[in-house]
């Protein structure tokens, strides 16, 4: 597709949302949320791929990329992240939209399809499927330390490392393995500002605490099929492909499988780790351009925006 790429920038109490928006400014809107500790970069090598008739607005989400960490003593929560999605729409005057997530951000955009079904047209989810539930014996627990762990880093020094670009991208690297090389410096594009000496990783020290507001298996199931939307879920072989074979999980996997059946879900499985939408958008793209095609371009529905 042709590169028409303008930056985004969404005014929310505490600072902006940024972004990208990639295509014309009449297409049909298709709303791309990245993965933990990611940022909007992550869509940078698919986005060309896709068709050309829609509008791609990808986002940095708060405490990531370039967009302004939360106010201090506030959380990084799943539901904050969907409330951020409905401003980002109310802003853009977005009726009705798709939603493409990866990792994270597909729980975030599952979790909003859920909440504004009316909103959503259609969902496209990259090596997830399904919010991942937590052990209520341990809620408590993983609610305290996560409470404990924010006091603790308040009362840290707020100064931070700095690197070279190389060594940004070497840490990054080490960090996540499943990264390519060029795919580590795309995201660093927007992973990093610059400082005296060199630069500091861009995104917010809280979005590595662990989410305080989990779901149960119950919960979990019931937001998963309150999803009106058709659903593509493209799964990677070494990514969340393991999951679904973890004993451990065999009661969410299978009700997540019947659920696939029961709602016509589309679920296919793609040679790959987990960001394999980024390091071989090739092995992506086809899934995502005919699911676009046929469930939301083929479709007569006017969508009434404003990029």
């Amino acid at each position: 597709m042709a590169e028409r790429v303008s930056e985004l920038r969404v005014p929310v109490p505490w600072g902006e949302i940024r972004g990208r928006v990639w295509g014309p400014d009449h297409g049909r809107p298709v709303l791309c949320l990245h993965g933990w500790a990611d940022n909007c970069g992550s869509f940078n090598t698919l986005i060309p791929l896709l068709p050309r008739d829609c509008t791609y607005v990808t986002l940095d989400l708060a405490g990531h990329g370039r967009s302004s960490h939360r106010a201090p003593g506030v959380f990084y929560t799943f539901p904050a992240y969907v409330a951020d999605v409905l401003r980002v729409a109310d802003a853009l005057q977005l009726r009705s939209f798709s939603i493409m997530g990866h990792s994270m951000g597909a729980d975030v955009a599952e979790m909003f399809s859920a909440l504004y079904p009316e909103m959503v047209d259609a969902l496209i989810l990259l090596d997830s499927y399904g919010i991942y539930p937590t052990d209520m014996k341990e809620f408590f627990t993983v609610l305290k330390e996560g409470m404990d762990k924010m006091l603790q880093f308040e009362k840290r020094s707020t100064n931070r490392s700095v690197y070279t670009f190389e060594e940004a991208v070497q840490r990054l690297l080490a960090a996540n393995p499943a990264l390519s090389l060029p795919s580590a410096r795309c995201l660093l594009e927007r992973g990093l500002d610059a400082a005296e000496g060199g630069f500091v990783f861009s995104r917010d020290p809280r979005v590595n605490f662990r989410n305080i507001l989990g779901l149960s298996l119950e919960d979990s199931l019931d937001m998963h099929s309150s999803i009106q939307a058709p659903v593509l879920a493209v799964l990677a072989e070494d990514g969340f492909c393991k999951l679904f074979s973890d004993p451990s999980l065999e009661e969410f996997t299978s009700a997540l499988h019947q659920s696939s059946r029961d709602k016509n879900h589309t679920m296919v499985t793609v040679p790959g780790d987990h960001h394999v939408h980024l390091n071989n958008p090739h092995a992506v793209a086809p899934f995502v351009t005919d699911f676009l095609r046929t469930r939301v371009l083929s479709q007569s529905v006017k969508h009434e925006h404003k990029l």
